[in-house]
């Protein structure tokens, strides 16, 4: 029997039979002060059914060295060495490599430092001078399938963590209107990411009622569909509703925004299109209607609703937001008693129609919205965007983001 080399104590060996197992050869890290315990685990080795090779360190200090340079597939380690034993040896080989499975060698009368290293974080123990070649490999390929288990559920559960994480801070971006008491408007919204799971989306919008009670609403859509849109399209949501309750309003809103998107987008090329309404109160026992004021910034346009009738309504716009181009300018749109306002975003109506592959289109989202036109506000809403996505069902159904914003006055 040749004596173990400490750095290369076996290369390769496989079943004295020469009958191999199909397993790939494995790579054991044995830590162990003895040399003629070692010289054992050689021989245990030679009769094992699997191919492994071997790096013996004979203290902790050459074991962490060697953890260094490579990472073993398991660790083979005496809670008995010279400048580390029990528990704190254990520790030490985790700290190095937290990754790897360790299988802890004990001598008969300190079995119960076997099981407290398993309790402690070992994938199991062997006990000298009861081990046999069988029962080594078990022990090797078991405290292997177990650590990758361990890091595998590790992994799970950090990923439910972020994605539990991610959801709590995607539901406290959504928005929520900001209305005084008794604040005059009734407003109906509808929200739909097209990305499964989550919560937010490049489309957005806000209500926000300030002391004059002038109902301020915002709706937009950030191009795009993925994380970065969605967080740019906090990012002016957000900016909307400090810039209006800070009395910035009309066209240097516009341009306001449109230096938030630039500064906050992740590329050149990424735009958003916005319209926003100021809709003044209407006082107690008017029957008038109210001038709204208008700014479209490459946005669609928007539905009158009321009255058992439904129009479409398209003040003149300006650029969308992030091209350069700022302009824009404020116009009056009349909102009749009794009629709400529509805004959405083009999800709506870039769907399928049908089987064949056109699209609703602005026309189709008219002629949908006339045959509801009965209807009340929420129920309004809901058949016109269920509408929309029976009609594409046939070829997938809605695929983008929607964002649907129904204001009506009311008597304050």
């Amino acid at each position: 029997m040749r004596v173990p080399h400490e750095h290369d104590l076996t290369a390769g060996l496989g079943p004295s039979t020469g009958q191999r197992a199909q397993w790939q050869t494995l790579s054991l890290l044995l830590v162990e002060d003895d040399r003629a315990d070692a010289m054992l685990v050689e021989e245990l080795i030679a009769d094992a059914a699997v191919d492994i090779q071997v790096v013996w360190a004979r203290s902790m200090a050459h074991a962490e060295r060697e953890l260094s340079a490579a990472r073993p597939d398991c660790v083979l380690l005496d809670l008995n060495l010279p400048d580390a034993s029990g528990i704190d040896a254990l520790d030490r080989i985790a700290n190095r490599d937290a990754t790897v499975p360790v299988v802890v060698l004990t001598g008969l009368n300190d079995e119960y430092f076997g099981a407290t290293a398993v309790a402690a974080g070992a994938q199991d123990y062997l006990v000298k001078g009861r081990v046999d070649p069988e029962m080594l490999r078990r022990a090797m390929l078991y405290a292997i399938e177990r650590k990758r288990a361990e890091l595998i559920a590790a992994d799970l559960h950090a990923t439910q963590l972020r994605a539990r994480e991610n959801a709590l801070l995607e539901r406290g971006l959504l928005p929520s209107p900001l209305l005084l008491d008794s604040p005059g408007v009734d407003i109906v919204a509808r929200y739909r990411p097209s990305r499964e799971d989550a919560l937010l989306c490049g489309d957005f919008y806000d209500v926000v009622q300030t002391a004059d009670r002038v109902v301020h609403v915002l709706i937009g859509d950030v191009a795009g569909h993925g994380p970065n849109e969605a967080a740019l399209g906090a990012a002016l949501r957000i900016a909307f509703r400090a810039l209006t309750l800070a009395g910035v309003h009309g066209g240097e809103l516009m341009r306001q925004l449109d230096r938030v998107l630039r500064a906050e987008r992740t590329g050149e090329g990424i735009f958003a299109t916005v319209l926003s309404l100021a809709i003044p109160p209407q006082p107690a026992g008017s029957a008038d209607g109210a001038h709204i004021q208008v700014i479209r910034a490459g946005h669609p346009g928007m539905l009158l609703h009321g009255g058992g009738t439904v129009h479409w309504l398209e003040p003149p716009a300006g650029p969308a937001l992030g091209l350069n181009l700022g302009n824009w300018c404020q116009h009056e749109v009349e909102l009749p008693v009794d009629h709400g306002l529509l805004l959405l975003t083009d999800g709506l109506f870039e769907g399928y129609s049908g089987h064949r592959r056109e699209r609703l289109g602005e026309h189709g989202l008219l002629s949908l919205a006339r045959s509801h036109a009965g209807l009340s506000g929420p129920a309004f809403v809901d058949a016109l965007i269920d509408g929309a996505q029976q009609r594409a069902q046939s070829l997938g159904g809605l695929t983008d983001d929607i964002a649907v914003l129904r204001v009506e006055r009311t008597p304050a």
